[in-house]
C-alpha cells in the first residue's frame, strides 16, 4: 500500500490498481448512462405520441368540455415527460464530467510512470492518488476510491457504488 510502503511495495502494482480504478469509474458512468438514455428514449417517444394526439384533437375543432380536459391532461403529461428528459440530460452531463476525470487521472498516471525520478517514489504515488481523489464530485465516488485503495476488489467496490446510486433514485446532485 502506497501510504505504508514496505519491501513488497511495487509501482507496477500501484499502476495496475490505478488502471483498475479508472476502468471501474468508466463502467460505473456507463451503467448510469444506460438508464438515462432509456428515460430519454421513452420520454421523447411518449411526447411525440402526445403531440400527435394534440394535433388530432385540434384538427377536430370540436373542443367541448371533455376534449378540453383531455388536452389539459395531455399537456400535463408532456410537462412531466420534459421534466424526466431534463433529469436524464443532467445525468448525461454527470457522465461526461466523470469520463473527463478519468481521462485526467490516466494522463496524470502516465506522467508519473513516464518520469523515472517519480516512478519509484511512494510519496509521488500517494500524491497522485490524493489528487485523483480530490477530483471526485460525489461522496459515493470518494467512498469507492477509498475502498479500492484500502484493498477492496474493484468489482466489489463497483457493485457497492452501483447499489448506492440505485438507492438514491433520480436525485440529481449538482457539482
Amino acid at each position: 500500500m502506497v501510504h505504508a510502503p514496505d519491501l513488497s511495495w511495487s509501482q507496477v502494482r500501484e499502476t495496475v490498481l490505478m488502471l483498475q480504478l479508472a476502468v471501474g469509474q468508466i463502467e460505473a458512468a456507463l451503467t448510469e448512462s444506460h438508464s438515462s438514455v432509456d428515460v430519454l428514449t421513452d420520454s421523447f417517444t411518449t411526447m411525440a405520441n402526445y403531440v400527435s394526439g394534440l394535433n388530432a384533437a385540434l384538427q377536430n375543432h370540436t373542443l367541448g368540455e371533455q376534449p378540453q380536459a383531455e388536452l389539459r391532461e395531455t399537456a400535463e403529461q408532456l410537462t412531466n415527460m420534459v421534466h424526466q428528459a431534463i433529469i436524464a440530460f443532467q445525468f448525461y452531463d454527470k457522465l461526461t464530467q466523470r469520463i473527463g476525470h478519468v481521462s485526467h487521472s490516466l494522463d496524470s498516471l502516465s506522467d508519473l510512470v513516464n518520469n523515472q525520478h517519480r516512478l519509484f517514489n511512494p510519496q509521488e504515488w500517494a500524491e497522485l492518488q490524493q489528487a485523483i481523489r480530490s477530483k471526485y464530485t460525489t461522496v459515493e465516488e470518494r467512498e469507492m476510491f477509498d475502498a479500492v485503495m484500502n484493498g477492496m476488489p474493484v468489482r466489489q467496490a463497483l457493485e457497492h457504488f452501483v447499489n448506492e446510486m440505485k438507492d438514491k433514485g433520480d436525485d440529481i446532485e449538482f457539482f
